[in-house]
């Protein structure tokens, strides 16, 4: 019978977030769902997801729960500090209209992030970031773009309410800045790049690789990159033997293409 209800909750959610449980590991996510909703006092998913359908707090809840990648918006805020007050404005000195490209997105914190910066510097109206990930459901998590406190303990206040709505404990970012990214699925390793970016930003997901593959990604992202286009990496990511991929360093993991 729960595999039944199970089988009908995934529907249902698929329906409402586009988000496919089905593509998680069945007996973990269905653990951690039970827990969380006998937590809650309910005893069967049928239940549990009709208070989802009505309930806003429950359905954040049951986002957060579900949800396995985690980040948060200006992680290492120092960095975005210096992207925003030095390498943009050299950046914006070449082109009015930057190409920039979020790799490896995850649940869309870095790019969201990457829209409200690039608001300060020029028209909102101009501002265009293509995000990209390999998992379908993290990026349906992240065009629903909601999220807990917690990840936006970094964000300047001014940002959080300019850009962000609150609903109890969770905040929705605004359709401004969502109309502003455009969200894909890409495979970093097996799918061609776009060409011509004036900003690419891959960070804390190359540790994950190989050496080889590393060596791999940074000649693709350098070949996409325009001359004078920079490479903003996670801060364990430096790049040994830049040189090799046509990198100059502009500052702390940011690199230049030569």
């Amino acid at each position: 019978m729960i595999d039944q209800e199970y089988e009908q909750f995934i529907k249902n959610i698929k329906g409402k977030t586009r988000i496919d449980l089905s593509l998680y590991k069945e007996a973990q996510m269905k653990r951690r769902l039970i827990s969380l909703y006998e937590k809650r006092g309910f005893s069967n998913f049928t239940e549990f997801f009709e208070e989802i359908d009505r309930n806003g707090d429950m359905f954040y809840e049951f986002l957060d729960r579900m949800t396995i990648n985690v980040s948060e918006f200006y992680r290492n805020y120092k960095r975005w500090q210096v992207l925003e007050e030095k390498i943009l404005p050299g950046l914006l000195e070449r082109s009015s209209n930057l190409k920039v490209w979020s790799a490896a997105c995850s649940t869309g914190e870095e790019p969201y992030t990457l829209a409200m910066i690039l608001s300060k510097l020029m028209p909102l109206s101009k501002v265009k970031v293509l995000a990209t990930d390999i998992d379908e459901n993290v990026i349906a998590r992240a065009k629903l773009g909601i999220y807990p406190e917690r990840s936006l303990h970094e964000v300047p206040e001014d940002m959080k309410k300019k850009y962000f709505k609150r609903e109890g404990s969770n905040y929705i970012v605004n359709d401004e800045i969502k109309k502003t990214v455009q969200f894909k699925k890409q495979n970093l390793l097996s799918d061609t790049f776009d060409s011509n970016f004036d900003l690419i930003v891959c960070r804390n997901v190359l540790i994950y690789f190989t050496e080889e593959a590393k060596e791999t990604l940074y000649m693709k992202f350098s070949h996409s990159l325009k001359k004078q286009g920079v490479f903003f990496v996670g801060s364990t990511e430096q790049i040994f033997n830049a040189d090799r991929f046509s990198f100059t360093s502009a500052d702390t993991f940011f690199y230049q293409k030569k």
